[in-house]
């Protein structure tokens, strides 16, 4: 239940090529606390719940719980969210013997484009893509927690 992650601004819409599969997804979050982030995420016919904890110091692991719940369950919670919805496309890219997650957000993060690979220790090496650019895993202001209070047009 431990999550490893990197996360990557993209440079380039070359990942779209690469890409073998694609969600559309919306979520919302009913706690936005960086103690214990809660989420509700519909992807595509699919609907979770989601509990994260508190990241470590570098800002790559961190506590994550999750379950698939029903669908109508998520539409009514989605509607108890804090303010701030996040819309996006998850784009799934192979690199090597990894999988990138590409985000491209949508309405208040318009032109904003995110890739996040999980890892199995922090210190794994990875295989990286042309198309990926500057690191930020860490950085607050990029998680989805964020970016439903400080979306990416008001930076």
């Amino acid at each position: 239940m431990i999550e490893i992650e990197r996360k990557f601004l993209v440079k380039s819409a070359l990942f779209k090529e690469e890409a073998y599969q694609k969600n559309r997804i919306k979520q919302g979050f009913l706690n936005t606390d960086p103690l214990r982030t809660v989420r509700i995420r519909i992807k595509d016919e699919t609907a979770f719940l989601t509990v994260k904890g508190k990241n470590n110091e570098a800002g790559l692991s961190r506590f994550e719980w999750e379950k698939e719940i029903d669908k109508t369950d998520a539409e009514a919670l989605l509607k108890l969210c804090e303010p701030g919805m996040i819309d996006k496309t998850r784009f799934l890219v192979n690199a090597g013997n990894h999988v990138f997650e590409v985000d491209e957000f949508y309405g208040d993060n318009d032109g904003l484009i995110v890739a996040e690979v999980e890892l199995a220790t922090e210190s794994e090496v990875f295989q990286k893509p042309d198309w990926l650019g500057e690191e930020v895993t860490g950085d607050p202001k990029y998680y989805n927690s964020q970016l439903s209070k400080n979306p990416f047009k008001s930076w």
